[in-house]
């Protein structure tokens, strides 16, 4: 603790300050995850083993120091050793800043899910995203509650490692261009109106008293050009970080306000973001491994948390059928197989679904998409009701009302093999009211999940 207190903080026990004695023994801590953590990537290259990949756009961990020291059955000493540098253990774990990195029960299941997997000793990697700016600090005056800027991040985040050689491009808005290969297969270009660089932070997540550390990595937004030096140099100062300012707006704060357009417009990108980053990633790693593109589902699993990463369908096929230039009826099969999909919600009006518009001009190239994926699957629901016309409206992942809609609880059920509700009575519930539809046709997709 005294090496971290002056190697990393820079500080004398004379002048070190509470927060001060809290880094310095994070990074104790730390160290000893780091070396579980990298045996256990270390085991993963060497063994064939099925990682498993859950995107959710919430991780409400908990304080991470005290979590670490009881997973890591280090408790005792460590009360003894800070006491030896004469401080008090439950005095530097009162003041950690809480990464409020969700909303309520999705992100602490995500978190819970991750600590049982570690502790299980499965393979496993949660994505997510890396708010700057958490759900909100609470403040009560006058008996009622005020909300503050939550700054999780002022004080610096000992937990959490930053990996900028590792970064992916994330394409926004723009048209496509069609045309023909060498061989005279239709290819589709994306062309975007903007790209945003993805750079991702990695937490160590230990198990219960094993030796397994699972990972969390969090995508942060950065500019593909975060400086433009002519502008600066005739005087327009604020032109020259423009572009800087605006892709990171993507990971400023946890749920913008959708009322607006513009809000609308932002949580459409967040969840693009990082599913595109993640997916990305995931393949990257696969080939990096030597694993061919069409074992994929065979050696990652994709699990999403509620319908905010359920664009995933479209983009796993963007990145097959665009990218790898594979044919749709495999790359379809390999989307379908590695994705499962988590339902939260018993409320129609809660299910996520996006004005069709607003859509075509964040991600057109996924429209398209989803509009083949919808083509194919209305056609297998008419063979299997023929006649049906209401089924094909209430089945469609496009909701043809007034205001067109694209429905991505549809969408994750129609590129998912596997589909849970959260506990006993809601995956009832889900069966016979909110995707009866969905369970009706395909049962063997249903599956219950209890939370906890």
């Amino acid at each position: 603790v005294l090496d971290n207190l002056f190697y990393i903080q820079g500080k004398l026990p004379e002048i070190a300050t509470p927060n001060d004695y809290y880094m310095a023994l994070a990074y104790t801590v730390r160290d000893r995850l780091l070396h579980r953590w990298l045996k256990t990537v270390e085991t993963w290259l060497h063994k064939d083993v099925k990682i498993v990949c859950y995107l959710s756009a919430e991780f409400l961990m908990g304080p991470h120091l005290g979590n670490n020291l009881i997973n890591l059955g280090i408790e005792e000493p460590v009360r003894q050793a800070v006491e030896a540098v004469g401080q008090n253990l439950d005095e530097l774990l009162k003041p950690e800043e809480e990464p409020g990195l969700g909303n309520g029960g999705l992100g602490r299941l995500a978190a819970c899910y991750l600590d049982s997997l570690a502790t299980l000793e499965v393979p496993a990697i949660g994505y997510g995203l890396r708010y700057e700016h958490g759900i909100f600090h609470q403040e009560i005056r006058d008996g009622w509650q005020v909300e503050m800027t939550d700054n999780w991040l002022h004080l610096g985040n000992p937990w959490e490692i930053a990996r900028p050689e590792t970064n992916f491009e994330v394409k926004l808005g723009g048209h496509t261009l069609w045309d023909r290969d060498a061989d005279g297969r239709e290819r589709v270009r994306w062309i975007p109106d903007r790209v945003v660089k993805g750079t991702p932070y990695d937490t160590p997540i230990s198990g219960y008293r094993v030796n397994t550390c699972n990972t969390l990595r969090l995508w942060k937004a950065e500019a593909v050009e975060s400086f433009d030096f002519q502008a600066f140099n005739v005087g327009d100062y604020y032109g020259a970080v423009d572009e800087k300012v605006a892709s990171e707006n993507l990971t400023k704060v946890l749920y913008p306000n959708d009322e607006p357009v513009a809000g609308k417009r932002l949580r459409l990108e967040q969840q693009y973001f990082f599913v595109s980053c993640s997916l990305q990633n995931i393949i990257e790693s696969h080939r990096q491994a030597g694993g061919r593109l069409e074992d994929l589902h065979k050696l990652w699993a994709v699990q999403l948390n509620d319908t905010h990463p359920a664009v995933a369908v479209a983009e796993l096929m963007r990145l097959l059928v665009d990218e790898g230039a594979m044919e749709w009826d495999q790359a379809w099969h390999i989307t379908v197989e590695t994705c499962g999909y988590t339902n939260h919600t018993l409320l129609p009006e809660a299910l996520e679904k996006w004005p069709l518009p607003l859509f075509a001009r964040v991600l057109p190239r996924h429209l398209e998409i989803i509009y083949e994926i919808n083509r194919r699957f209305l056609d297998r629901v008419g063979r299997h009701y023929p006649g049906d016309n209401d089924r094909l409206s209430r089945m469609s992942l496009i909701d043809e009302s007034a205001t067109k809609y694209v429905r991505m609880a549809n969408l994750a059920c129609v590129g998912s093999h596997a589909i849970n509700g959260v506990a006993a009575l809601h995956t009832e519930l889900v069966k016979q009211d909110v995707l009866c539809d969905f369970f009706e046709m395909m049962p063997e997709k249903f599956s219950n999940k209890t939370n906890g």
